[in-house]
């Protein structure tokens, strides 16, 4: 996967040897209520987790989720990119940051970097949103990077429906 580079941020493919971050990020009360509790507890989970999701995730597609790192220091911050579901036809932009970096627009610099990928370098027509129905940040995220709420989906293994963004 190509590296990119925004102004304050790196974006880079998720390796294991990022199964710290990964496990600090997946464990994030606000991931677990937002996205779900993916059962990772320990680094080996974690790498696990990275082998099976991220990894396999740029093998078969050619893309997937970013690490997000402050550019300059190397610190990471979240994670990005976009994502193909079984059962959506488009593929999908996804994120998720630590929340003490919240409110910076972080994530809007990502995602931004990630659809300008998408869309030129990949050939994607069409990339979609998804969010929990009270996830007001993520909403705003979604609506900021042009998309607009389209209808209410239901995601296997995900109790409530999902807002569609297109």
């Amino acid at each position: 996967m190509q590296t990119l580079v925004t102004d304050r941020l790196t974006l880079r493919a998720v390796t294991l040897e990022d199964a710290p971050f990964v496990l600090e990020i997946l464990n994030e009360p606000a991931f677990i209520r937002h996205v779900g509790d993916r059962a990772v507890r320990s680094e080996a989970d974690a790498a696990d987790y990275i082998s099976r999701k991220f990894i396999a995730s740029y093998e078969q597609f050619g893309f997937g989720f970013y690490l997000v790192e402050l550019k300059g220091s190397r610190v990471p911050i979240g994670t990005c990119g976009l994502i193909k579901r079984e059962v959506l036809e488009d593929v999908e932009i996804g994120y998720s940051f630590l929340e003490k970096y919240w409110g910076q627009g972080y994530a809007y610099e990502a995602a931004l970097a990630v659809m300008k990928q998408g869309r030129n370098v990949l050939g994607l027509k069409r990339i979609v949103g998804l969010t929990g129905p009270d996830n007001q940040s993520s909403i705003k995220l979604l609506e900021k990077l042009g998309l607009r709420f389209d209808k209410m989906v239901h995601i296997p293994g995900y109790e409530e429906g999902s807002k569609l963004f297109t």
